[in-house]
């Protein structure tokens, strides 16, 4: 596609080139939300249930510390699996297309999430109760990586260029929300049924809510990427599903900067949704449910501060903002130690105000990672981008939160923070230093 095409489609004002394929940024944002909440919905499942329930059922064995960690090293096997299954995919959409590929991904989603809700506590199975889980848990990571649909990178390339930091923020809204449904769904389960009950059977209900919305984001998605319009516009944009070895040879740099300048979004989102939790499950300063009452409230507050992002952004600029929001995470994280340790109101300040700092700056994430590839790498250069992202800044970040700090205080998650600010700044002065854009 000549670049006179792309800026004819890329303009608001302007006709799309003759024969050129021309679908609305707002229904290709729809596909966005859809194909997110989805995910982040189970991703936030398995979370939750990595602190009220797995300590309990898979590792009764352990103290509630050691079980908690336990648990969080099974968490983290998604985010280790996730770019084998990004790699594994595009090899299936290269050979198959991608409509395989996205049935596929999910199907083995779906699979891996039912059968960890049928999967027997080490009461019945023992040992191989804890092999299992490890292996579901990986295959979600799998799954989770070859889900990647491509439509953000779409959305990115035929934004008009003036709002590109409000449809930026669209997909990223999928997380609060996934979070309000998953987190509504235990809250209600531990409000109704009794501990040996919701330890029994209830905590499985949610993963087959979770098989059941990802059916349905199944075909909302295929309905979008699979027809004559869609498939023309990808392959307008060049988005092409590279090989992994050929995108880190070229663009290994870009991945690495890609995933750095937004590491301080990413080192934030579990430690105010997952660690809260556990640290007050580990220290009985509240009842569980309260926090989880108040977690859904910061996500309608994430939802707003998402939606603020987009203004912000397109007013200043991505990097800007990025910037600004990762000087502000480093400023949150010295108050850390003191809202985290105290009580109640306090530890609900953190969570409140924690939820707000993740929506201004989770929200423009996204724009980070499609932004620095040339155009024939975006859609696999996202893709492992976002992999690396979530391997580095949050994949062990409750593992690592949790256990240092129960060793040394609270001042780790201030450390932790810090560490994820700092190379933020430091990814987005190198990006700005090459002239290129975030």
């Amino acid at each position: 596609m000549t670049t006179a095409t792309h800026q004819h489609r890329a303009s608001p004002a302007a006709p799309p080139a003759p024969g050129a394929a021309h679908v609305a940024p707002a229904e290709i944002a729809t596909g966005v939300v859809i194909g997110r909440a989805s995910e982040y919905f189970d991703f936030f499942v398995y979370g939750i249930a990595s602190v009220l329930v797995f300590p309990a059922v898979y590792f009764p064995f352990a103290d509630r510390l050691d079980a908690l960690l336990y648990a969080f090293a099974v968490f983290a096997l998604a985010f280790i699996g996730r770019p084998f299954g990004t790699t594994l995919f595009m090899r299936i959409q290269r050979r198959w297309g991608r409509g395989i590929k996205l049935t596929a991904s999910l199907f083995l989603l779906g699979t891996a999430t039912v059968g960890i809700a049928f999967l027997p506590g080490y009461a019945s199975l023992g040992p191989a109760s804890i092999i299992l889980l490890a292996v579901f848990r990986t295959l979600q990571g799998v799954a989770f990586g070859g889900s990647w649909d491509g439509l953000p990178s779409l959305l990115a390339l035929n934004a008009p260029p003036q709002r590109r930091g409000w449809y930026a923020m669209l997909g990223q809204l999928g997380a609060p929300t996934g979070f309000i449904v998953a987190g509504s769904l235990f809250l209600f389960l531990n409000l109704s049924l009794e501990p040996h009950e919701f330890l029994a059977w209830g905590w499985r209900y949610p993963f087959y809510v979770a098989f059941a919305i990802n059916v349905v984001a199944l075909f909302a998605r295929l309905r979008l990427v699979v027809t004559h319009e869609y498939t023309q516009l990808l392959d307008e944009d060049e988005l092409e599903p590279i090989s992994t070895a050929e995108i880190v040879r070229k663009q290994g740099f870009n991945l690495l900067l890609g995933a750095f300048a937004a590491l301080a979004s990413f080192a934030l989102f579990h430690l105010v949704t997952v660690f809260p939790l556990s640290w007050v499950a580990l220290n009985g300063s509240q009842p569980v449910t309260d926090v989880l009452a108040v977690q859904i409230a910061g996500a309608f507050i994430g939802i707003l501060g998402t939606i603020a992002s987009g203004v912000i952004a397109d007013r200043i600029g991505r990097r800007t903002t990025l910037a600004l929001m990762a000087i502000l995470i480093g400023i949150f994280s010295l108050f850390a130690p003191w809202l985290m340790g105290g009580g109640p109101v306090a530890q609900d300040l953190f969570i409140l105000l924690g939820f707000g700092l993740l929506g201004l700056s989770y929200g423009q994430a996204a724009g980070a990672v499609t932004s620095n590839f040339e155009r024939r790498f975006r859609y696999t250069g996202a893709a492992l981008t976002t992999d690396m992202a979530w391997l580095f800044g949050a994949g062990f970040a409750p593992l690592v939160a949790l256990g240092l700090s129960a060793e040394f205080g609270l001042v780790a998650v201030s450390g932790y923070l810090l560490s994820g600010a700092a190379c933020t700044l430091l990814a987005l002065r190198i990006n700005r230093a090459l002239g290129t854009h975030v």
